[in-house]
């Protein structure tokens, strides 16, 4: 639709759009046809101004608000400026290494996650999100096994990104101590550095294809990693800088404000939103109403999965108002998802 109309604006229309959006995104107030002309650089009367602003309020690209003469652009006003009218340059390496020195880069997964949602805040001034990724989705380095009573385990996770868990099972059958460290060996010696998933599948591969003692230390495996390692279906999300909103929304869209804070309270639809990004490769913007998700209709969201060796393991991404700089926001977004995707696989 942006390219559409993008191709219908002549080069007078589209430097007038695109001058018209960059001041109102640097100072939040309806733009008149004085100031236009005084900014855009065409020696062209504010008549014509007028009327080339009607043209562009008539394509849908601008809105007049009731209380002023000026326009303000649409969602779909600001569409076609990222896609068609904004040069994007990617952050440089000083900025990324000053991107770099922000995280705390061998800590621990989680405390690199917390790192990451307050770092995309503190650079835009608005609310960073990142997705957890599931456990499953670690390596594993050590595990043991501890008897606590009747069928109960505790289990002692090392992880290849040095996050250590500790989880009591019930297992199927009870296990004596010197099973559960048969078990614990067998799986350290043959299966550290694989996901919990892969663990599984090679258990039940490799069972039917072994003697019989070996067979009974492969059910006891099977066992305690499928308790250990339920199949984790409450993901989570992290989000930093929600205060920030209440500073960018004016008093009129508080409405809009509360009900993307009780979006943030329940977690749900907004992980699926940027659950269904990860399959999307590289930066996605949703502009309004875009989403599809009610409480960001005033809002921008900007993404980009992160990973390692090619497998996407989360999103980050930041949530501000549609009049947000976008030429700062998308680099900064497309950038720490590098460093974290960088991150993650040197500790892993």
């Amino acid at each position: 639709m942006s390219a559409h109309f993008g191709h219908q604006l002549d080069p007078r229309a589209r430097q007038l759009l695109r001058t018209l959006i960059a001041q109102y995104i640097a100072d939040g107030q309806p733009v008149g046809s004085r100031t236009l002309a005084k900014n855009s650089g065409l020696d062209v009367s504010p008549a014509t101004i007028r009327n080339v602003m009607a043209d562009l309020e008539e394509l849908g690209l601008l809105a007049a608000p009731h209380t002023s003469a000026g326009r303000v652009p649409t969602a779909q006003g600001y569409r076609m400026f990222v896609d068609s009218l904004l040069e994007l340059k990617p952050l440089d390496e000083p900025q990324i290494d000053a991107l770099r020195r922000e995280l705390p880069t061998q800590a621990p997964t989680q405390d690199l996650l917390n790192g990451v949602s307050s770092l995309l805040s503190e650079v835009t001034h608005f609310v960073g999100v990142v997705t957890v990724p599931k456990r499953e989705e670690f390596p594993f380095r050590h595990i043991d096994f501890v008897a606590i009573g009747g069928n109960r385990v505790l289990v002692i996770l090392v992880f290849a990104d040095n996050e250590v868990q500790n989880r009591v099972i019930v297992t199927q059958h009870v296990y004596s101590p010197s099973e559960l460290e048969q078990v614990s060996n067998f799986l350290n010696a043959n299966y550290a550095g694989l996901r919990m998933s892969e663990i599984r599948e090679r258990l039940k591969r490799e069972m039917r294809e072994t003697s019989a003692r070996l067979h009974q230390l492969m059910v006891a495996a099977a066992d305690v990693t499928s308790q250990a390692f339920p199949d984790q279906t409450n993901a989570d999300m992290l989000i930093k800088g929600q205060v920030n909103l209440m500073g960018a929304q004016v008093a009129a869209d508080m409405d809009s404000l509360r009900e993307l804070f009780e979006a943030f309270q329940r977690k749900r639809d907004l992980l699926n939103l940027l659950e269904n990004c990860s399959r999307a490769e590289g930066v996605r913007l949703f502009i309004g109403e875009e989403s599809g998700f009610n409480p960001l209709g005033a809002y921008s969201l900007v993404t980009a999965p992160y990973g390692v060796d090619g497998r996407v393991l989360g999103v980050l991404g930041v949530i501000g108002p549609t009049r947000m700089a976008y030429q700062r926001v998308i680099p900064v977004v497309q950038a720490t998802a590098q460093i974290l995707s960088g991150a993650l696989a040197a500790a892993s």
